[in-house]
């Protein structure tokens, strides 16, 4: 898990993991993600196909204003582990300020009384063993872990939610940080280059691709009779758009052991032949008796049942969780005539097809499907 982690420290400062993934509107007031990726006007057409991943820089991290290249690597580290967790971007900044009122962003091996490390953690208060407090992984991890107890964390002003964790003599000192701790999440993220980043557009009927990606696997074919959506093939990691607004109507693991039957988890890949399910999956209904459906998401999704989203809004990033041999993003458009929200196979339809006609075409590949026709839509299962 350490070097897992660790290696997404290193991606983090590319830009690779967490490019849009939703942090403007979330850093200084811990708001909906609905305010951070910022999309493009309506009628502005698809988005465009970002440029691929690039690999990590070797050498040490450059340094950020003040910061030294050690002191961002442990911002690395401290992001890289809220990332893992799937925490929204408020808790990093969070952690970056305290470790930096702590510690000045250094792993210290000792401190006021028996504190070490990166938070000034203290052995005999609980929070571990020397050992593992010197362990910036795990360090960041134990004030992850306290922050989330923290009634209303999300709004609080960050030096209260830093005190609720810290339980510091020096209660206000963690707000003179929250500038630099924004400015080292930003730059680290890929958002310091603000909005235009995200590529994200809406069409004029208020839709947007979900990822943008390649189909894989299309809709009911003749080898997956049924493959009630597409499969959109995605890096590990990629954040998951709403595609309309609307509201979450499902979040949920359902992963299970072909064989026993038994919960197979989503925290962890599934197998194509050992598992079935959807792993960690979102529905979200829109008006008009639409459902969409995310699947195989890597971690446990970033919305809640009830809560409404904007389209384009981050809800989760791919994995390969329930019934998938490797990472993509399983789609799904459901369709009830009677507005009823049907969230069954019976109303499935052919989200190629749906996204075209709301004006958010699928990226398909030229080779796929065979002989398609985009305009007549005489390759795609359209509604009865």
């Amino acid at each position: 898990m350490t070097a897992r982690i660790l290696a997404i420290a290193a991606a983090l400062v590319c830009g690779v993991i967490v490019a849009c993934a939703g942090l403007g509107g979330v850093l200084l007031t811990g708001g909906s993600a609905a305010a951070n990726c910022v999309p493009g006007p309506a009628g502005s057409g698809t988005p465009s196909r970002p440029s691929g991943p690039t690999a990590p820089p070797s050498g040490p991290l450059p340094a950020i204003d003040q910061w030294d290249p050690v002191q961002v690597g442990n911002a690395a580290t401290i992001i890289s582990v809220g990332v893992a967790r799937a925490l929204p971007a408020r808790a990093w900044v969070i952690a970056v300020a305290t470790a930096m009122q702590e510690s000045s962003l250094r792993n210290l091996p000792g401190g006021d009384r028996d504190s070490v490390g990166l938070f000034q953690q203290r052995p005999s208060q609980g929070w571990g063993t020397v050992a593992q407090l010197t362990d910036s992984v795990y360090a960041a991890g134990k004030f992850y872990d306290k922050l989330v107890t923290i009634p209303n964390w999300q709004t609080l002003p960050l030096t209260e939610a830093a005190q609720a964790v810290q339980i510091s003599a020096f209660p206000d000192a963690y707000t003179r940080w929250e500038p630099d701790a924004v400015t080292i999440v930003q730059t680290l993220t890929g958002q310091a280059g603000g909005v235009a980043a995200c590529n994200i557009s809406i069409s004029g009927q208020g839709w947007t691709q979900p990822v943008q990606a390649h189909v894989g696997s299309g809709f009911r074919t003749a080898d997956r009779p049924t493959h009630d959506g597409v499969d959109l093939i995605a890096a590990r990691g990629t954040p998951i758009h709403a595609a309309s607004a609307g509201t979450v109507s499902r979040v949920r693991c359902n992963a299970a052991d072909r064989n026993t039957r038994q919960p197979w988890g989503c925290d962890r890949d599934g197998d194509p032949n050992q598992t079935v399910g959807c792993g960690w999956y979102v529905d979200i209904d829109h008006p008009g008796g639409v459902v969409t459906r995310y699947c195989h998401m890597l971690t446990q999704p970033l919305v809640r049942e009830g809560q409404t989203v904007a389209a384009g809004e981050v809800i989760g990033i791919v994995g390969s969780s329930g019934h998938s041999s490797s990472p993509h993003l399983h789609y799904e458009v459901h369709i009830s005539g009677d507005g009823s929200h049907d969230h069954s196979l019976d109303s499935a339809k052919d989200p190629v097809w749906f996204m075209v006609l709301v004006d958010a075409p699928l990226d398909v590949a030229d080779h796929w499907p065979p002989n398609n026709d985009i305009a007549g839509h005489r390759s795609f299962a359209e509604p009865t």
